[in-house]
């Protein structure tokens, strides 16, 4: 992608957004609008121009309570996108609203489907409909590997990327099925060729990305997001481990990042904590310093470790301090 190819994408991506905050309002001023977008207020003025030169109604009011707003009872005309741009811009829109704080980013994304032309309409909807989610996506991605990848899920052709596995880099030929983004990256969920299983990759970790011209007849897939998660928090690492956390799941989630470990709700007051680490030990400390009961369910072994690190505790606890040295620490003169 050229520099001015890029330029015109963000353009076109900065103006959705000032449309779908204008819409979200009655009126803005013009420093609020330039601060949700981080450009200068002569930038805003010059996308309202933008909008206006589209057909949009978009008013100016001066002085006390002035300000930009949607002219009302007109239905706004359609944006002038073409495929390839729309499906560039939803795609830099879903990295963005995943990339942080993406609420005005997701707002935009749904104004695509009420602005587009119908054709292209559906063409966003089926990207759309590739993506899922869980937590916020932090690590930046290339929006076209995206593009390419988000495409080959909705057109269900198969895909190819060289990818690093034991040491060296290897090709891969997939069925992809979701693009899915999590608390830091982004993963593929999809069918691997060679291994004939299910298997999850991160995007940032591929090279040379290419949809093929093979489609494919979609499997039953497990669900995307879940099966994802489940794997970045517990199925890479050595020992994994589940406890029932007498604390309700929004408390605990809360605590937790979503690609630490994976919480379902068992009730109002308990939820069950699924995680992964190098060793079952370090995994029973992160759960007992979210500070609440908790009993230990699988695996068998596990119970014996807590019992064993209690009794470790229990006794550096009643050792005397050396030197008759005092273990409440240093207290106040006052």
């Amino acid at each position: 992608m050229n520099a001015s190819t890029g330029a015109e994408r963000g353009t076109t991506e900065r103006v959705l957004t000032l449309l779908g905050l204008l819409q979200q309002r009655h009126t803005w001023s013009g420093p609020e609008l330039a601060d949700r977008l981080g450009v200068t207020a002569r930038t805003v003025r010059r996308d309202v121009e933008r909008l206006r030169s589209l057909g949009y109604p978009v008013h100016a009011g001066q002085g006390v309570g002035g300000g930009y707003r949607l002219g009302p009872g007109r239905d706004l005309p359609p944006l002038l996108l073409d495929d390839e741009e729309a499906i560039a811009t939803a795609v830099s829109l879903l990295a963005g609203a995943a990339a942080g704080p993406g609420d005005a980013a997701l707002r935009a994304l749904t104004k695509l489907d009420r602005v587009l032309p119908t054709r292209l309409r559906h063409e966003v909807r089926a990207l759309s409909g590739s993506v899922e989610f869980f937590g916020r996506g932090r690590t930046p991605v290339d929006p076209e590997v995206l593009t390419a990848l988000a495409g080959a899920c909705r057109d269900e052709v198969e895909a190819g990327f060289d990818y690093p596995s034991g040491g060296e880099v290897r090709r891969r030929r997939v069925e992809p099925y979701r693009l899915v983004a999590s608390d830091r990256r982004w993963y593929l969920l999809a069918y691997d060729l060679d291994r004939a299983d299910w298997r999850s990759f991160r995007v940032d970790r591929m090279t040379d990305v290419s949809a093929r011209t093979w489609r494919f007849r979609p499997r039953e897939a497990p669900d995307a997001a879940t099966y994802v998660q489940e794997g970045v928090a517990g199925r890479v690492y050595p020992h994994q481990a589940r406890f029932l956390v007498h604390a309700p799941a929004d408390t605990v989630r809360a605590q937790v990042p979503a690609s630490a470990a994976v919480v379902r709700p068992r009730g109002d007051d308990r939820c069950e904590v699924l995680s992964g680490a190098a060793g079952l030990d370090a995994l029973i400390l992160h759960v007992l310093l979210l500070g609440h009961d908790f009993e230990p369910l699988d695996p068998p072994e596990l119970a014996g470790r807590c019992r064993a690190l209690a009794e470790r505790l229990l006794k550096a606890g009643a050792t005397p301090a050396p030197d008759g040295e005092d273990r409440t620490g240093p207290r106040g003169t006052g």
